[in-house]
């Protein structure tokens, strides 16, 4: 924000780093960000750390109650490797596209996919069969 001479104020939402429910919550604060810039892209308390997918997933959820000219300020961090940051300005194409798809959230609550561990070590081929 310091970079872009910007401040909280001048954001609508903030998405950031999702590792557990304690960290964005913690984090943003000390960034100076209310709860209710967060929230709309707080989905780690229902969806689990997805590592590197956190932060674009939670920016589908907050741009899903976006209004044109809305500012977002999105965070992603990689363990280790590095972050980013990215300033989004909301056009008026949202109002287009913004419901071609379901919304996140109502994905989340209304249209889950569980996985169970079969499946999961499949895909991940940890079960390989004998030749």
């Amino acid at each position: 924000m310091k970079l872009a001479g910007m401040t909280p104020d001048d954001f609508n939402w903030y998405v950031g780093h999702q590792p557990n429910g304690k960290f964005p919550m913690r984090a943003s604060k000390m960034l100076g960000f209310t709860k209710e810039k967060v929230l709309p892209g707080w989905l780690v308390p229902k969806l689990g750390n997805t590592y590197s997918g956190a932060s674009p997933i939670g920016l589908t959820a907050t741009l899903d109650i976006s209004k044109p000219g809305d500012r977002i300020l999105m965070v992603s961090y990689g363990s280790g490797s590095g972050s980013d940051a990215f300033i989004i300005e909301v056009t008026e194409r949202i109002n287009e596209v913004r419901d071609l798809a379901e919304r996140t959230k109502y994905l989340l609550e209304h249209k889950p996919i569980y996985l169970d561990y079969g499946t999961y070590a499949k895909y991940r081929r940890k079960i390989l069969k004998n030749k």
